[in-house]
Formats: C-alpha cells, sequence, structure tokens
C-alpha cells in the first residue's frame, strides 16, 4: 500500500496532512510525541487530537518517537522503506519567544531533527517527495525595513512607489536581519532542505507559511495569535496584544488549503524549491480587525484586550505573502477558504467544546 510518513501528525498541518492523504489511498504512518504539551501547557496538548486520528483512519499507524532520535526514526523508515512515497515533516519547536528560554532545545528539534529526516529519506527511499513546513520568520525582521510601510487606521499596510500594494516574495533576502532563536533554527532547516534537493537531486518543496491556521489550531499565548484570539474571545478571557498598536497584519492559510499545496507539488516536485505559503493578500488581516470581525461572527462585545507597547523580539510589524510563484508552477492550486470562513469554523469549534 503505498505509504506517507507525516511527522508531528497530531499538530494541526500533520492532523489535516493524515486526513487528506487517506482519503487518497494512502497509509499514514504518523511520528509525534506531543511536545506541544511541553512547550506551551496541557491545554496545548494534541494527545486527544491523535486519539481522533486513530479512532477515525482505519490506515493511520502511530509511533510515538522524538525527531531528535535518529535511530528511532531509522527503525520505522527501514520499517515502510519500499511503500513510501512521500515524507511530510510539519514537527517543529513553532515559538520564538518559547525558543529563547532554550535555544538548544528549539535548534535540535527544528534543525537536527530536520537533518534527521532528510539523511533517512535520502538513504531508505531517495525517490520520494520531502516536503519541510519552513516559516516566513526565516526573513528575519527585514520587512520591518520595507519602505513602503505606513499607518492605516486599522492597520499598517504596504505600498510600492506606484501607491499599488506590495506582498513578499521568494527574493527577499534571509540574511543580515534579526530571525529571533526559532528563526534561526528555521533557517538552517530551511537551508539544508534547499541543499538536499539541490546537491543530491531529491524531490524536496519548502514551505516558508505564513500565519498557519485552522480550527483544530491549538492556539497558545506564545503561537497562533489567530485561533488563540477566538479562544479568549469565545471564552471571555483577557489577550495581550504585543506592540505595533494592535495593527500588526499576517496573512492566514487554512490547514486544509496549505496540505493540498504540498498535494500540487508532490504530482509534479522540484529538487529543492522554495515557496512562500500563506493566505495572500485577500486573507490578510490586523490584530485589531480581528477583533472586530470576530466579535461580529461571534454575536460578543468583547474588548478584553490589555495594548502592550513593547513588541516580540524580531517580529513583523506587516507580512502577507506573494503566492505568484507557486500559483504560476501549479496553476489548478488556488485558496479556496477564506479568511472569513476559516474564523467561523473556529468559533464553531470553541463553542462546541464549551459545550
Amino acid at each position: 500500500m503505498k505509504t506517507a510518513i507525516v511527522t508531528g501528525s497530531s499538530g494541526l498541518i500533520g492532523a489535516q496532512t493524515t486526513a487528506f492523504l487517506h482519503d487518497k489511498g494512502y497509509k499514514v504512518v504518523g511520528i509525534d510525541n506531543d511536545m506541544r504539551a511541553y512547550f506551551f501547557g496541557a491545554e496545548s496538548s494534541t494527545k486527544e487530537s491523535n486519539d481522533i486520528l486513530l479512532a477515525t483512519y482505519e490506515n493511520y499507524e502511530y509511533f510515538n518517537c522524538d525527531i531528535r532520535d535518529y535511530q528511532a526514526l531509522e527503525k520505522i523508515f527501514d520499517k515502510f522503506r519500499t511503500n513510501v512515497e512521500i515524507v511530510i515533516h510539519t514537527a517543529a519547536q513553532p515559538s520564538h519567544d518559547w525558543a529563547a528560554k532554550e535555544p538548544l532545545t528549539d535548534f535540535s528539534i527544528n534543525a537536527v531533527g530536520t537533518m534527521n529526516l532528510l539523511e533517512l529519506t535520502r538513504l531508505y527511499t531517495p525517490k520520494s517527495t520531502f516536503i519541510f513546513t519552513s516559516t516566513n520568520k526565516v526573513y528575519g525582521d527585514t520587512p520591518n525595513f520595507l519602505k513602503g510601510i505606513k499607518e492605516d487606521t486599522m492597520r499598517w499596510e504596504c505600498y510600492t512607489d506606484q501607491n499599488g500594494l506590495y506582498s513578499i516574495d521568494e527574493h527577499m533576502s534571509i540574511d543580515d536581519t534579526k530571525h529571533s532563536i526559532f528563526g534561526a533554527s528555521k533557517v538552517a532547516a530551511d537551508v539544508m532542505c534547499q541543499e538536499y534537493g539541490k546537491y543530491f537531486g531529491m524531490n524536496v518543496g519548502i514551505f516558508r507559511g505564513g500565519c498557519l491556521t485552522g480550527p483544530n489550531h491549538a492556539g497558545a499565548e506564545l503561537h497562533g495569535f489567530l485561533s488563540y484570539l477566538v479562544k479568549c474571545i469565545v471564552n471571555n478571557k483577557p489577550y495581550t496584544i504585543f506592540g505595533y498598536k494592535g495593527k500588526q497584519v499576517r496573512d492566514n492559510i487554512h490547514s486544509y488549503d496549505l496540505v493540498n499545496m504540498f498535494w500540487n507539488f508532490h504530482l509534479n516536485p522540484k529538487q529543492g524549491e522554495v515557496y512562500n505559503a500563506g493566505g495572500g493578500r485577500n486573507n490578510s488581516i490586523s490584530i485589531l480587525e480581528a477583533i472586530q470581525m470576530i466579535n461580529k461572527l461571534a454575536g460578543t462585545n468583547w474588548d478584553q484586550f490589555t495594548l502592550s507597547n513593547e513588541n516580540r523580539i524580531g517580529d513583523h510589524i506587516w507580512y502577507i505573502s506573494d503566492l505568484t510563484k507557486f500559483k504560476s508552477h501549479y496553476p489548478e492550486w488556488d485558496i479556496t477558504i477564506t479568511l472569513e470562513d476559516t474564523i467561523k469554523q473556529m468559533i464553531a469549534f470553541e463553542q462546541h467544546k464549551m459545550k
């Protein structure tokens, strides 16, 4: 049976990938050890998500394995080597704030863990597609110095010299910038993925995500702003906005649309190709705009936010992904889930949990 290996299989993107590929007829080998609970506390544990996957998908096989453990990973790759067609690597330490607490842990997971998976793919299943979930944080704080950034009423916006609207493509430099410790560890993994594709001729795709989100996102204060904001509003809890007057902008992509990007790449893979992977301009929103939209869609009048003047180190004032490159390579792909529909799903998910 054709097989996929998915790391971080119980997380937002991993669980979506599992469902997507299982529906395509794949056996999914899930690798996860619920490190999210260690990073962000029991409330962010992915154990329940994994239990649902096991109960729902008969061809999902789970391994409680740490991606830093090369020997444990090797046993899995050896066991399934003849049938693996795709390796999707979503496991990570995902927070810049948390990374500064334990830089060695962050680097060992994000960089060394990725290196383990690349090497085992090369040794055991070199013809398979390898997909790496990178991040826009590889660009560091370079976006903050774009000349066209201006303050509007509810958001920061970036304009071109012709007063047109701007978005960020893959040509932005990743050098000479403050990445955060997390961003730097992801740069190391990102570049190594490119190298395995280009040097060894492997089918490797690198997807530099904007804000990845969806109803099953276990958002926490240190990671997953939109999910955590919805959780706070629906449950009437306080929320702290860190810097930039709450006008900082992010583009958000639903987990389904991101996984569909992975799938389109797999159907016609390239060697070490990099793509910015976000929701684009139509799915962009500032925190103030998000509060307004969530209140409208949830029928609430929540205003329990505190505005801190201190922004997170290396955080973006404004970031919107330019999707032109991926769309030119894979014209059949497009965003299918709007930001409003994503937020509706997230509200419904939180409300269901309250019952």
